[in-house]
This record gives structure tokens, sequence and C-alpha cells, in this order.
């Protein structure tokens, strides 16, 4: 278990201090007439509604701007990956955004397999446990080998040796995204076990938040679907405390948002002012 060190705390900090600055000088620059102002619905009235790190950073006479919060709600979902990273440089022994390696060799029949997979997926949906799928897709030899890009949003290698790879993902991805990122992951699998590496690789579809509340009352139909929900996903806390190899992880960062958003809660009321 590892705590996260002030330094690190302060890199989040800064870097979502200029991230509200950056929407907010967009929404200014952007707000030639004047916008109108709607009460955001309460999480209670829908069941999908939660957004815990939206909540934590923006204060809620802001949340009711229906123009600015919207775009906001939408620019937000880019910071998880940077403060992933920023929690990930400092945890394990190196860490990678938007990690893309554009062309690896994996076997021609892999690459076959892997497009049959996911055929399959968008016809039936995800049948089988994502653990199966990567064992068919290794299990898959050929002398001829054929070029593929290694993509995630985030990689790190924790000192174990461990390599993981993760795609942050919307909570509420679409079909596409699910199939993608489900191609992308075993590619990666595929590229690890070529490589002939001795260390264990991991690959996860992440979504930094879940807006259903409880993993059990997750209900969005794609990634129910479309997805391993329990063996392919890292949801919300399951994430953030295995980038952070830290329980408390998820609860530190939302904490970190929290003050940022107490902080800059004036700036942003001050400076909307003149946009509104």
């Amino acid at each position: 278990m590892t705590m996260m060190t002030e330094s690190t705390r302060a890199a989040i900090k800064g870097y979502l201090e200029g991230f509200i600055k950056g929407v907010v000088d967009a929404h200014k620059k952007e707000s030639n007439t004047k916008t109108s102002r709607t009460v955001a619905p309460k999480s209670s009235a829908r069941r999908a509604t939660l957004k815990p790190f939206h909540e934590a950073i923006l204060p809620a006479e802001v949340r009711r701007i229906s123009s600015f919060e919207r775009s906001f709600s939408t620019s937000l979902g880019t910071t998880f990956e940077e403060c992933a990273f920023l929690i990930a440089k400092q945890i394990h022994k190196k860490a990678e955004r938007n990690f893309n390696n554009p062309a690896v060799m994996i076997p021609l029949l892999a690459a076959r397999k892997i497009e049959e997979l996911v055929a399959e997926n968008n016809a039936i949906g995800m049948k089988r446990l994502f653990p199966e799928l990567v064992e068919e897709v290794l299990a898959t030899h050929g002398a001829e080998n054929v070029s593929r890009p290694a993509i995630a949003d985030l990689y790190f290698q924790r000192y174990d040796g461990s390599e993981w790879f993760f795609e942050i993902k919307s909570p509420q991805p679409n079909k596409g995204q699910c199939l993608e990122v489900t191609q992308r992951l075993l590619t990666i699998q595929a590229i690890q076990a070529l490589s002939n590496k001795a260390t264990k690789t991991y690959t996860y579809f992440a979504m930094a938040y879940n807006p259903y509340g409880y993993r059990k009352d997750y209900a969005w139909s794609f990634a129910n679907r479309h997805l391993d929900m329990k063996n392919q996903v890292l949801l919300q806390g399951e994430f953030w405390n295995v980038v952070g190899d830290d329980p408390d992880t998820y609860d530190e960062v939302l904490s970190i948002f929290s003050e940022v958003g107490r902080a800059k809660g004036k700036y942003i009321v001050d400076e909307l002012a003149f946009s509104i």
C-alpha cells in the first residue's frame, strides 16, 4: 500500500486549476449572447445521474448555468487520464499516458482471431468471459506475423514487473467504444505474448466513476451487453485504487477535486458573471 505524496497532490491540483481556467476562458470567448439559466436535475431524479467528480469541483450555483455545465461536464472526462497518470508516475516503476506503439508484430492468425471475436461480440454481445477470449487469442500461433498498433490511454509497470494497460472511457459508452476497446485490449495481450515476456499483463476498460452509484446497480445496456463487466471492467474505486496501489486512492482523488472546487469556486462564479 502506497500513500500519495504531497508533490503528487500538488501536481494534480495545479493541473485541475489550469483545466478550470481553460474551460472558463473558452466559455467566455464563445458566449456572445445571454445563456439561459436552468436548474440541473438532482441526483435522485434519475438512476444514472451521479457525477462525483463533476459535483466535487463545480459549485452548485454554476451547475445551474446550463450551457457552461454541459461544456464543463464534457471536458472533465479528459482530466481523469492525466490525474491517473500523475498518480501512477509516483507509485510505479514507470508510467505513460497515451501509450501508442503504431506498428508491433503479432501472429496473423491471432489478428484474425481477434477480428472474429469482435465480430461475434458485435452480432450477439459478449457471451463469454474476457479471460477466455484472451486465452483463445494467445493459443493461436503461426509462422506469419502482421503489424498492429498497441494503444492504451494509460500504461504502467509495477515494481513486480507486471504491466498494466487501461482504456479510460465514459461509464456510459456506446456500442462502438465497447467493441473498439475490446479489440485494443486483446491486441495488447497478443503483442505482449509474442514478446516472450515472463511478466504478467493486465488489460482493462476503466470507468473513472459510476453514474449508478453501486456496481450492482450499474445498468448501462451497451456496456452490459458488449463488455464482460466482471472481468474486463474496473469501475470507479476499483480503477483508482489499482492505479494508486491503495484502497483509499479514489477517495483521496475525489477530495482533491473538492479542494480545488472550493478554492476556485468564487473565481468561476465571478468570471462567468460577465458572460451570462
